[in-house]
């Protein structure tokens, strides 16, 4: 693997803001920026925190009935890893998602730590993540803070 080019090095950092656009949109509850994050065919496999969602419209769905009804969320990326070929890429990177709900009996936090695998491709709008796979490999706190989030969500709507 030779020293990549100019063109490589933009199309790395752009895929780069890519996965952290997609933070922003979970965390502020942006579901039209986290939405254009993905190809409309796009693919979710949160794996056994969701999962597997066909669809822009299904994923952003998803994410929403997950994190709507929480106080807080952040979700945390690091370790970017990004192998660019023409108009696709794959992408691997480390995340942390910290959901909050305050109040909850058991403890207000629940942390997930992992790993995201993406397959990546160009498109006239820019490079969008075409399939995410979600791999857990830690918990932390109360993962009651989910149900206690959804229920808060049926009773609003």
């Amino acid at each position: 693997m030779g020293t990549p080019d100019l063109s490589e090095l933009n199309d790395q950092v752009e895929i780069a803001k890519l996965l952290t656009r997609y933070t922003y949109g979970l965390d502020s509850r942006d579901w039209d920026l986290l939405g254009s994050c993905f190809t409309e065919d796009g693919v979710a496999d949160f794996g056994e925190l969701g999962g597997v969602h066909d669809g822009r419209d299904a994923i952003v769905a998803f994410c929403r009935s997950v994190l709507a009804g929480l106080d807080a969320s952040q979700h945390l990326i690091g370790s970017i890893s990004i192998d660019c070929s023409g108009d696709e890429a794959g992408a691997v990177c480390y995340f942390q998602a910290q959901h909050v709900f305050k109040g909850a009996e058991g403890g207000d936090n629940y942390l997930v730590g992992g790993t995201y695998r993406d397959r990546i491709l160009r498109s006239a709008e820019g490079w969008r993540i075409a399939h995410r796979t979600l791999e857990a490999s830690w918990f932390d706190g109360n993962p009651v803070v989910f149900e206690l989030a959804s229920a808060r969500l049926a009773r609003a709507s």
